[in-house]
């Protein structure tokens, strides 16, 4: 029997990074999965890797009728929802506070990792609460929890997201709805590709792979974070092991923001810092 038996499961940004390693671990344990996100050519590979209790959809996260177009697949499809987990993102706009501007870039920041995250909620919302049931579980940061440890706009929405969790599931949880965030610390993931593009080359390693060893030396645990350590938390939260747990942010970050930084040293996305440690 698996954690996920007979479950119904939306993963946004599931065909790369931490939602790819998700997507599987929700397979594994039993869920039908639909992948949402907009690299199409992964998510439909995923898909038809993993049978016929997974399906692709195509997903803007920041356009109001993808995120309904997702919910009603999941529900004309599998019958109910059980789980979303908000989880699509990227780096973002950055950059010093005062050369930030605030065009396109900022928008789709804006649009893809906090409107998303308000968007899956306020829709997966109207089917749990008919349920009387659901687990929304929205992706953080330890960014939003510590200064240093990514860019300000990343960070900003970040922290909201933490708020949005809250206050979301004070409403939800008298119908039986959860709602919660997970912090990731440094996942060797694609997010950290454009940190790399001013860094010597790694002879056509790939992103995860050139970052392993940086994330390694700055966690305490000695290691870098993997998508199946997120994983592990997100079916934790979808599963019925966590129904007394709700409005919480959970650190899964190897002691990262337990750990001291020095101000000399910054933070993981400091880049002399990753210069230093490539050093190492």
């Amino acid at each position: 029997m698996g954690r996920l038996d007979g479950k119904v499961a939306i993963i946004t940004g599931g065909a790369s990074g931490i939602g790819e390693g998700t997507v599987k671990l929700f397979v594994g344990h039993g869920a039908k999965v639909v992948i949402a996100d907009v690299q199409d050519q992964a998510g439909e590979r995923i898909a038809r890797e993993l049978g016929e209790n997974v399906v692709y959809q195509h997903t803007d996260v920041s356009k109001e009728a993808d995120i309904e177009a997702m919910i009603n697949l999941a529900v004309s499809k599998f019958g109910r929802l059980d789980c979303l987990f908000n989880n699509a993102g990227f780096g973002g706009v950055s950059g010093e506070i005062d050369q930030i501007e605030l065009g396109a870039d900022y928008d789709a920041t804006i649009g893809v990792m906090f409107t998303g995250v308000m968007l899956g909620m306020k829709h997966a919302a109207k089917i749990m609460k008919q349920q009387k049931s659901g687990s929304i579980i929205s992706t953080a940061s330890v960014a939003a929890i510590q200064g240093g440890l990514g860019p300000h706009v990343y960070s900003g929405i970040k922290a909201g997201v933490i708020g949005l969790t809250q206050s979301v599931a004070l409403e939800l949880a008298a119908f039986g709805v959860r709602v919660n965030a997970i912090c990731p610390g440094g996942i060797a993931t694609p997010i950290f590709a454009p940190m790399l593009e001013e860094l010597p080359s790694g002879d056509n390693e790939d992103t995860a792979t050139r970052m392993r060893p940086i994330l390694a030396a700055t966690t305490p645990i000695g290691r870098s974070g993997e998508p199946d350590d997120i994983g592990h938390m997100a079916v934790f939260l979808a599963s019925d092991d966590s129904t007394f747990v709700t409005g919480q942010h959970l650190l899964v970050d190897g002691g990262l923001c337990s750990m001291h930084f020095q101000a000399e040293t910054g933070g993981i996305a400091d880049l002399d810092l990753i210069t230093r440690a490539e050093d190492k």
